[in-house]
């Protein structure tokens, strides 16, 4: 489609080292999923004008990235907005006991999409479930609440209709094929495999809207 405007949200695994000093579309999109999928995008899309942004801040938790959301969100004027948050929601609570309890998140995360379908009329967007694996920084103690996040980004997908990726089902099948370090390295932030990984499930669940 012409034009258009993709805009990735998030945090670290978002970020993954992006340019904090331009505002130029397809420049400074960092290392990780979002360049890798704005690479393939814009070779494979060269004649369509695609304006691709990667404004994921490492550490963000939902109320982070609600505090941020007109600047960094709706300024841009997105056509397709792709969400990945909630694993330092958790994280956050375990190391300095200032994380964002689940019906908080949902709370804030129904808070932003409301925001945006009322601001961005007929915008498109990509809701992406958190994931772990137990290793490195994650403990068993983790993953009752991540599970309980991944529902409740399920539940928003659902409700406000949304593209809807299943990254911790993705991650789990990857393991008949290697090791969980392998795929996110301590247990959170994915590897250049577990990008190219990320990325592979994100153009095809994104496929039939850019």
């Amino acid at each position: 489609m012409k034009n258009q405007v993709i805009l990735f949200q998030g945090d670290s695994i978002t970020d993954c080292g992006r340019a904090r000093d331009t505002n130029v579309p397809n420049t400074g999109l960092g290392a990780g999923y979002p360049f890798l999928s704005a690479a393939h995008l814009l070779c494979a899309k060269a004649e369509d004008g695609l304006k691709i942004f990667n404004r994921g801040i490492s550490g963000n938790r939902i109320v982070d990235l609600y505090a941020r959301w007109k600047v960094d969100g709706l300024n841009l004027n997105p056509d397709v907005i792709s969400i990945l948050i909630g694993v330092n929601d958790t994280w956050h609570e375990f190391g300095s006991k200032n994380g964002v309890e689940i019906p908080r998140f949902e709370q804030f995360y129904r808070m932003l999409l409301e925001w945006t379908v009322q601001a961005r009329p007929g915008v498109k967007m990509v809701l992406c479930e958190p994931f772990v694996f137990v290793c490195g920084a994650v403990g068993q103690d983790w993953v009752p609440e991540i599970n309980q996040r991944r529902e409740v980004v399920r539940k928003m997908a659902k409700e406000f209709d949304t593209i809807f990726i299943p990254y911790q089902e993705i991650f789990d099948a990857a393991l008949k094929r290697a090791p969980a370090e392998y795929w996110l390295g301590d247990g959170v932030h994915p590897t250049y495999a577990g990008h190219q990984l990320m990325a592979a499930a994100w153009m095809k669940a994104a496929d039939g809207i850019i």
